[in-house]
């Protein structure tokens, strides 16, 4: 068996293998935290170990952090992914296929903002599908107060809302 934190990283880069969509902090988090493998200052250790490594790549957006899996990673896990008990390979694929919708729907959602040139706050939301955006609109706001809201609104009510647009312009 591995030492614990090599077994930790891992265990996050078979998660981001068997997945084809990035996963986020607090999911990947979920899954290791609530079966007990480790506290959640080692889990950030092995993650943080693995991004400086170039195993795994951080997208960040404005309220979440996702990891991709590098090809490096990849290749890395080929070599290791013996060292993972099949237990724990089991917990992982059962975890991964009862919460793939909602792993998946979770991650495809995006919306973040920034102060543009204007001294306006642009507002970027999107929709994507295996890592192509099905929407990518941006909106201009004038208060970072607004921009929030929307950020929050997009991230509830994406989907009335890409109904709406796509029904308008079909």
């Amino acid at each position: 068996m591995a030492e614990p934190l090599t077994l930790y990283k891992l265990i996050v880069l078979y998660m981001l293998n068997k997945v084809d969509f990035p996963l986020t902090n607090s999911q990947i988090s979920e899954f290791i935290l609530d079966k007990g493998y480790t506290t959640y200052f080692k889990l950030q250790q092995a993650i943080s170990e693995l991004i400086e490594s170039g195993f795994i790549k951080e997208e960040a957006a404005h309220n979440r952090t996702f990891f991709h899996l590098t090809e490096d990673g990849a290749e890395t896990l080929v070599f290791f992914k013996n060292n993972i008990s099949p237990a724990i390979q089991d917990d992982i694929n059962r975890f991964l296929q009862e919460k793939q919708y909602d792993l998946k729907n979770e991650t495809a959602v995006k919306a973040d903002y920034y102060r543009n040139t204007n001294m306006e706050y642009s507002v970027r939301c999107q929709v994507m599908e295996n890592e192509l955006p099905l929407i990518d609109l941006t909106i201009t706001v004038p208060t970072e107060a607004e921009a929030e809201a929307v950020v929050s609104n997009w991230n509830k009510k994406n989907q009335e809302i890409y109904a709406l647009i796509m029904t308008k312009l079909l």
